[in-house]
């Protein structure tokens, strides 16, 4: 297996690991970025991003996270195709492996893998993935175009997901297990405003029902009682995410969740020279500009941890 030293490991890009490689290379760490299994991160699968600063009249997110890779990129930052698929952080310096097949050894470790959309575990769900069920609207909406689809949650994902796909589709059902949503007032006045949104409060879905050419609809139990079949083409999770930290857990102290466990107002895991930043380690706010930020604080507390072993 292929072996190669290097002084600082970010694993992991979007907003936390690209600031992280951009404040680590104008620091002369020589970060060496990984970009994982989904380069640029969860915004990647965002449209419009109104709430960045720096952006006024806004910004995609495919865009915003190829502004961030070229800015790493122009102070030093080695950016790789690659994921971690084991680690050792058992020593002084760290082992990470990549893709099976190579281990990186480094002296300090920043991770910023992120969180994936999570599903509702049901056997109809995983039959027709990418045959009409999808956890990115982003991603598919194109496809149900003057369709009718549903979405499946009741946070600011949910809403924004449907809003988005409202735009495209005929209709949307927006599902919601309670009998209130957990968006944002501004989000539920969205939600609110826009016809074609129909919300189903206090359903809960039991099957995604289709045929050989996908989806066609949606099995649901209404009040705990009632079953209902809505004809839908399109079923789009919206849920909530598992923070990407399963090769972490032998060595990184974790939440009941999965989140990593950060010392209070740092980055600092329980390993010292080992650092967590972005969604990973953030399971309250989760937006952009708090994973930059934190991916800034990550760089900062390594680098002292460098001049600490000096």
């Amino acid at each position: 297996m292929n072996f190669e030293k290097v002084k600082c490991l970010i694993i992991g890009s979007g907003p936390a690991g690209y600031t992280a490689a951009i404040y680590a290379a104008r620091a002369n760490m020589n970060p060496v970025l990984y970009e994982g299994l989904q380069p640029g991160g969860q915004l990647t699968t965002t449209t419009e991003v109104d709430n960045f600063p720096g952006y006024p009249e806004g910004v995609t997110g495919p865009q915003l996270m190829e502004d961030l890779r070229k800015q790493a990129q122009r102070f030093g930052t080695d950016v790789r195709s690659g994921y971690a698929t084991a680690v050792d952080f058992s020593g002084t310096n760290k082992i990470v492996e990549i893709d099976g097949e190579k281990k990186i050894e480094a002296q300090v470790v920043i991770i910023s893998t992120g969180a994936t959309a999570k599903y509702l575990g049901l056997e109809s769900e995983e039959k027709y993935k990418g045959m009409g069920v999808s956890a990115c609207a982003t991603c598919d909406g194109f496809f149900y175009r003057k369709q009718d689809v549903a979405v499946v949650g009741g946070g600011d994902t949910a809403a924004e997901e449907a809003t988005y796909l409202a735009g495209l589709a005929n209709k949307v059902y927006l599902i919601i297990r309670k009998d209130h949503m957990r968006a944002s007032k501004a989000m539920q006045k969205r939600v609110e405003n826009t016809p074609n949104i129909e919300v189903l409060y206090e359903h809960v879905t039991l099957e995604v029902l289709g045929d050989a050419n996908g989806v066609n609809g949606v099995r649901l139990l209404k009040k705990g009682t009632e079953e209902v079949t809505i004809n839908v083409t399109g079923f789009f999770l919206a849920i909530g995410h598992t923070p990407n930290t399963e090769i972490f857990k032998n060595f990184i102290e974790l939440d009941e969740v999965g989140y990593i466990k950060t010392k209070p107002g740092s980055t600092h895991t329980n390993i010292p020279g080992v650092f967590a930043c972005g969604d990973v380690q953030d399971p309250h706010y989760r937006q952009a500009i708090t994973a930059a930020g934190s991916g800034c604080m990550a760089a900062l507390d390594a680098e002292r941890y460098l001049g600490s072993l000096l």
